[in-house]
């Protein structure tokens, strides 16, 4: 994934620009960067990674170098910037968050004549926030540029563009990701994340449609291009990857996480299926708000049967390498052995993705004693890869848990029913359910339903994407 924060003042702005970056530090762990203008000295840009070492650790030393009253940051888990950009456009610093799929083809449509030439990054790709400022330059102003880009690019893409005389924000065409206003005395920021800029003594002032293009100063901001009507956000902000503290199209993260386990648990004890067990958990951390709303309406305990020790590993996303990342994840959980042994408990986790953590957490819970283990997943099983946002992304969608069980079931032919296993209902979602609880352990699985999930964002469900669960755009 990938984050950012800007902001303009009639003062200087780098504390806040600081402080509001590391404020995204949850949404990836590659490289961040800032950049800054300053009308006296022009623009200042850092970049570093942050891979082994928090943003502001890497960006303490720096901040005595930057000046000016205008800047940009980016948490990024892929491409390095913000990058400078030098055009018949004029000089601007730009960030972006998105996916490109169709990188190769743009490249090869629209600058293998012209002998262009990009900077590959050690994976040999283009960085597609270059890609992205090229195809703006492609035009004769800003805006007709970033709307020929998203225009072109097939997956999403949202952005700051920092001018010596504004930011220049545009949230992705179909608004899959949010782009929020803020604004104080001294001027305004614009963020991805809303809760960042509240700690800086911002208030909540606007909120970007899918697509809208806006200039943001000191003063206030102005509408250059319309939104949209369509809208498909991510469902993912609230369930997995959002902040707790954060509202995306008024819809607070943590709120919608008690409501989507109240849901969860509703939908159970009607059906008759709610298990008997001592205690209701959440898998650490996200899990743990959808598992306080199960334990709310089920009147199970909710307890905490092991915590994650972070201190040494902070960051749940690191490190890259899978095998690693798998025993950074064994080393992180410490059972509380008075809450395990001998107990039955259900465990809610935000999703299951590919399943191996999750293995390695069940067989954790069992050397420490546990009776038995339920696991309930806090939306429907995950049938595709994410195509829109580098979230979720896999090289092939059989690494995804629920298609490589189908796959084991049923073969070839079982891709053509997945609609059928999605839904626990039919006898061939009863199968899959069956045989992940043999593969992981479980003694049940559950998942939420998609009309749960919806029900419990409570924002008209056409606006939202449902890509990875249905396959349908």
């Amino acid at each position: 994934m990938g984050g950012f924060f800007g902001t303009i003042s009639k003062h200087d702005c780098v504390m806040d620009l600081f402080f509001g970056t590391d404020y995204h530090s949850h949404l990836g762990t590659k490289r961040g960067g800032m950049a800054v203008y300053d009308t006296a000295d022009g623009f200042q840009r850092q970049i570093h990674n942050i891979e082994n070492t928090p943003f502001r650790t890497k960006f303490d030393k720096d901040l005595h170098e930057f000046h000016g009253c205008s800047g940009i940051g980016c948490i990024s888990d892929t491409d390095p910037q913000p990058l400078l950009v030098r055009s018949h456009l004029g000089l601007y610093a730009i960030v972006t968050v998105g996916i490109i799929n169709n990188a190769d083809q743009l490249v090869e449509r629209y600058f293998s004549d012209h002998g262009h030439q990009f900077m590959a990054m050690s994976s040999g790709k283009v960085n597609s926030t270059e890609l992205t400022a090229a195809l703006i330059n492609q035009k004769d102003d800003l805006v007709s540029g970033i709307r020929h880009a998203q225009e072109e690019i097939d997956g999403s893409c949202t952005m700051l563009i920092l001018t010596p005389e504004a930011i220049i924000a545009a949230r992705d065409r179909l608004g899959r990701l949010p782009v929020l206003i803020g604004q104080n005395e001294e001027g305004c920021c614009v963020s991805f994340e809303s809760f960042a800029y509240h700690k800086l003594g911002y208030t909540d002032a606007y909120e970007l449609g899918p697509g809208e293009i806006v200039k943001v100063d000191a003063e206030g901001w102005q509408t250059l291009a319309p939104a949209g009507e369509k809208m498909k956000i991510c469902a993912f902000l609230w369930t997995y990857y959002g902040y707790p503290n954060s509202n995306y199209e008024g819809m607070n993260v943590e709120v919608m996480r008690y409501r989507n386990g109240e849901i969860m648990a509703r939908d159970e004890i009607q059906k008759g299926q709610l298990p008997k067990v001592d205690y209701v958990a959440g898998v650490p951390d996200s899990g743990v708000p959808h598992a306080i709303g199960f334990a709310n309406r089920s009147g199970k305990p909710f307890a905490r049967p092991f915590v994650k020790y972070t201190p040494t590993w902070p960051r749940s996303f690191m490190p890259a390498n899978q095998e690693a990342r798998n025993q950074v994840a064994k080393m992180k959980q410490i059972p509380v052995p008075e809450l395990i042994e001998g107990k039955k408990l259900l465990f809610v986790d935000d999703s299951i993705v590919r399943g191996t953590q999750l293995r390695e957490t069940v067989e954790f819970l069992y050397e420490s004693g546990a009776e038995e283990v339920h696991m309930r997943s806090a939306c429907p099983p995950i049938m595709y890869g994410c195509k829109y946002l580098n979230f979720s992304r896999s090289n092939s969608d059989m690494e995804l848990l629920s298609r490589r069980t189908i796959q084991e079931l049923e073969g070839d032919e079982g891709q053509n029913h997945l609609e059928e296993y999605a839904d626990s209902s039919t006898q061939r979602g009863q199968c899959m359910l069956k045989a992940i609880c043999e593969k992981l352990g479980f003694d049940s699985l559950g998942y939420q339903s998609l009309d749960g999930l919806l029900e419990a964002i409570g924002i008209d469900r056409d606006k939202i994407c449902t890509y990875c669960w249905t396959g349908k755009e």
